[in-house]
């Protein structure tokens, strides 16, 4: 037998031996292999639409099935007349003008997020990442070469960040805001007033803004959904835009994202894609035009069920002793404070962090529901309302039941 003397320190490269898997999709992978093994467990985790996809945008892919054209490569950039549907939805929706040529579709939203940082960002660089955050972006900034400098606002803040707090965390090697709005985890939406000072912010001290849309079209009680280019647009040269087809159209296994900003950038980050990925599945692609240029009426249903979802979860929550419930105004979660509950004894036993608070609910309730340290500091739940109201009745009141 040889046995090699030149052995590697390590087997995992530290940058991928880094990562954390999604704390999302692994609380959502636990509550479906409970179900599967029997367990009556209700979960809380996916941030995906419980709706199927319209009718009108899945014949649209049966028919790009059957044409042999999409059966070949295509431009790594994108379909030409996808991205010419997501300039005009852009003007139509935000009154920003997009050349189609600085516009690249991406699989899904998360490979845009991975491409803009990798677009932007040299070792070292700072990107100021406001909290509560996706869980996704402190990974997608390291795994870059970043460094994530993360600025906390709590419940008292309605989750928002002031223009004070980002200016104290700018230093010298800051280059990168991220902006969410409407938020995931909390559902926070900034104002147009807001949206405006933070951009300013950015433009004046020459900071890139990275800007997630993909919960545009989900807001609620009048609630507007402000578009940083359309406060700031003087802003143009220096801002990412990401954003999708997921979550309006009910599409998050098509795997249709798109990022658009300046041709330098764009060009940058489609030379990445043509080597990772190539083309966005053209079926994909056929089906997210579809979506973007076809009947437009399930954005409102969509919106009025989530609505209605988002009123039942918030009144029941607001019954567990010692939640805090922020009504979100946005996407579609519930950000309780659970900093009252946390040193109580419950069922025996006594949570400290919200990590252990989570376990404890899905082990005496069997209910599953996300912790706060997947989006930044201890003492918050999310729970994804984007499922049925029955189930959101059953599960939270298995919550107030162990709870109260």
């Amino acid at each position: 037998m040889i046995v090699s003397t030149n052995t590697p320190a390590r087997r995992v490269s530290q940058r991928l031996g880094a990562l954390q898997e999604s704390a999302t999709l692994a609380v959502d992978a636990k509550a479906k292999a409970l179900k599967a093994a029997g367990r009556p467990v209700i979960g809380f985790g996916a941030g995906e639409p419980d709706f199927p996809t319209p009718d009108h945008i899945v014949e649209a892919a049966i028919a790009a099935a059957r044409d042999p054209k999409n059966h070949r490569y295509s431009p790594a950039k994108g379909q030409p007349a996808l991205r010419s549907a997501i300039a005009e939805k852009t003007l139509a929706d935000s009154g920003t003008a997009v050349d189609p040529n600085n516009i690249l579709v991406t699989n899904g939203g998360k490979q845009a997020v991975f491409q803009a940082f990798a677009s932007l960002l040299d070792d070292g660089d700072e990107v100021i990442l406001p909290a509560p955050y996706w869980t996704t972006y402190p990974e997608a900034i390291r795994l870059a070469g970043g460094v994530p400098v993360e600025v906390f606002a709590g419940a008292d803040q309605e989750y928002k960040v002031s223009v004070d707090q980002l200016e104290a965390a700018r230093t010298d090697r800051t280059k990168v805001l991220l902006f969410c709005s409407p938020s995931n985890p909390t559902g926070a939406v900034y104002s147009r007033e807001q949206t405006k000072e933070i951009g300013e912010w950015a433009l004046e001290h020459g900071v890139w803004v990275i800007t997630d849309e993909i919960y545009e079209h989900l807001t609620y009680d009048g609630v507007p959904n402000p578009y940083m280019l359309a406060e700031v647009p003087d802003l143009a040269d220096q801002t990412l835009v990401l954003n999708g087809v997921a979550k309006t159209y009910a599409m998050t296994g098509w795997r249709v994202g798109w990022m658009y900003g300046p041709a330098d950038i764009i060009k940058a980050a489609t030379n990445m894609q043509s080597h990772m990925t190539s083309n966005v599945a053209n079926v994909s692609q056929a089906a997210a035009l579809q979506a973007l240029t076809g009947d437009q009426s399930s954005i409102v249903e969509f919106r009025e069920a989530f609505d209605r979802r988002r009123q039942l979860i918030v009144a029941e929550l607001r019954k567990v002793n010692g939640f805090e419930v922020p009504t979100p105004q946005g996407a579609f979660y519930a950000y309780p404070s659970v900093e009252g509950v946390l040193g109580r004894e419950i069922a025996g036993r006594v949570a400290t962090t919200s990590s252990e608070l989570a376990t404890i609910i899905l082990e005496e309730a069997e209910v599953a529901v996300v912790p706060g340290e997947a989006f930044g500091p201890s003492g918050y739940l999310r729970l994804s309302y984007a499922m049925a109201d029955d189930d959101i009745l059953e599960g939270v009141g298995r919550i107030q039941a162990l709870l109260n």
